[in-house]
């Protein structure tokens, strides 16, 4: 069963979402604070997090940093923090979505679902699964990333993106195509999202992210990975 790690401190909104994802086979927990939602991560690991960032023991964010220190659990920001700023803040922090309050419900379990499903692994080729360029090493199977001999931290749908594009190598895959097997068919009208993602890519891969190398965009077409 799927562990989903609530951190809301609104009682009616726990209330909702534990009945709504009870009611889907979910098991749930719920946290009030940041301290409480760290312990609980550390002793009864969760599969998800629905993390709300305004929090009264402490920043969501700070929250979200400390997990990733020992765990690469999907976390889903639900939060009434709306601007874009606030929205990247978050995603280079470590989330691996945004949802903003007040949302829909059948939306939130959407992208629960596209957090939660399993990816099958990169099917391990000649080179072992592992991908070299100049700028940077990634290897596919072990979830691993290295960049001027330092390990780069990618959340597991930056991991996800990367993957498709890898299996495309040297071709064009197309902004829907993406989004449908990143985010699922749902999502296939929201460029948006691919430009963050590969914006962070980029910064976290790239020795020039304003000039890539590898990470290119075709301009209202979609990307490709280049070797």
């Amino acid at each position: 069963m799927t562990r989903v790690l609530v951190v809301e401190d609104e009682p009616q909104l726990v209330r909702a979402l534990e009945i709504n994802l009870k009611a889907r086979a979910y098991e749930v927990d719920s946290a009030t604070d940041g301290a409480g939602a760290l312990q609980l991560a550390a002793v009864r690991p969760p599969d998800a997090v629905l993390l709300d960032l305004g929090l009264p023991d402490m920043d969501g964010l700070d929250v979200m940093k400390a997990l990733r220190r020992f765990s690469r659990v999907p976390v889903l920001v639900v939060s009434a923090r709306n601007t874009s700023d606030e929205k990247v803040e978050a995603l280079d922090s470590g989330a691996d979505d945004y949802i903003t309050k007040p949302f829909s419900m059948d939306e939130l379990l959407a992208r629960l679902r596209v957090a939660t499903r399993r990816v099958e692994p990169a099917t391990r080729s000649a080179d072992g699964g592992v991908v070299t360029t100049q700028a940077f090493t990634l290897d596919l199977l072990a979830k691993k990333a290295r960049r001027a001999g330092r390990d780069v931290r990618l959340t597991p749908t930056e991991w996800h993106l990367l993957e498709v594009l890898i299996r495309n190598r040297g071709r064009l895959v197309s902004q829907r195509q993406l989004l449908q097997e990143v985010w699922g068919p749902s999502y296939r009208t929201q460029s948006n999202y691919l430009r963050v993602y590969m914006a962070q890519l980029r910064r976290k891969l790239e020795t020039d992210p304003a000039h890539p190398r590898y990470l290119i965009t075709s301009p209202g077409m979609g990307y490709r990975f280049e070797v």
